[in-house]
């Protein structure tokens, strides 16, 4: 019996301009043939991209495309935050992504954990909204040890949370290791890899240090002799990350979701590249999903 398709899915920030828009529904529209399951929309520190959010998705939902919102619960009251998710309901979302997101400029420490609001969720709307929350192959930047960080993750999920989506990496065993001690503890839902294209050697270099996410130093080596070499370094990176995807589809990773900054070009030719693999494991990338 051949595997199921993965789950493919891509994030979007809220663009700051009529230009941002328009520039993001032609990302949208490129990627759209292949059929995603989903486009997911950030949400700023503190919920400051709140309004911004809202506008995404409801744009991209206006122009035929499965948006979701990401969301997190700052200094906003229960009844504020379940307006809002009132609102997405009445735009016929049916999928939220709950993180505790990053904690504002100026604050010590997050005013509500992700657990809570699945929490808050699913005790509120009970099974409307099917819920996806953070994981980390190489745990979160701020936790006390990896046994800590899994045990976070199990709360999240044991609270009604559908299922994880994990922070970019480019360890493959970073991820393997996840999964398996995750269902070592009794985890058993679905654990989807986040996916970082390489386009841009600095940019990665700063959000890979902000995040936590390694990039072995082989990576590294290539990136910094190629860093003046726009066109081979975008075809070392695709090739890199369509190799680290090929290895994920055959090892049975429920999903791929892209943080695609954007963009659609990088996104596209790792999916072009996958597409064989993908016929081998089950339907086409561009075929519908299972």
């Amino acid at each position: 019996m051949r595997a199921a398709r993965p789950e493919v899915s891509f994030e979007f920030f809220p663009p700051k301009s009529d230009d941002g828009f328009a520039g993001l529904l032609r990302t949208a529209d490129a990627l759209a043939k292949y059929k995603p399951d989903f486009f997911s929309v950030t949400y700023g520190a503190g919920g400051s991209t709140r309004q911004g959010t809202f506008r995404t998705v409801e744009t991209l939902r206006r122009h035929g495309h499965n948006a979701i919102p990401h969301l997190s619960w700052g200094e906003e009251s229960s009844r504020q935050i379940c307006d809002l998710l009132g609102r997405y309901q009445d735009l016929g979302v049916s999928r939220l992504v709950l993180i505790r997101g990053d904690v504002p400029s100026g604050a010590y420490a997050p005013t509500h954990y992700a657990s809570e609001l699945v929490q808050l969720v699913h005790a509120r709307f009970r099974d409307t909204f099917r819920t996806y929350v953070a994981a980390y192959a190489e745990m979160h930047p701020q936790a006390p040890g990896p046994s800590e960080d899994l045990r976070r993750l199990k709360q999240k999920l044991d609270a009604g949370a559908s299922a994880a989506i994990t922070q970019y990496f480019y360890v493959l065993e970073a991820y393997r290791r996840l999964v398996l001690e995750a269902r070592a503890t009794g985890i058993v839902k679905p654990i989807v890899a986040g996916i970082m294209p390489i386009t841009n050697y600095e940019r990665l270099v700063r959000f890979s240090d902000s995040c936590g996410a390694e990039i072995p130093r082989w990576i590294r080596c290539r990136l910094t002799e190629l860093a003046d070499h726009d066109q081979a370094l975008r075809d070392f990176g695709a090739q890199v990350v369509t190799d680290l995807c090929s290895r994920l589809v055959e090892e049975g990773a429920p999903g791929l979701h892209f943080y695609t900054l954007n963009r659609w070009r990088a996104t596209a030719r790792i999916l072009d590249g996958l597409a064989l693999e993908m016929d081998r494991h089950g339907s086409s990338a561009k075929g519908a999903a299972t």
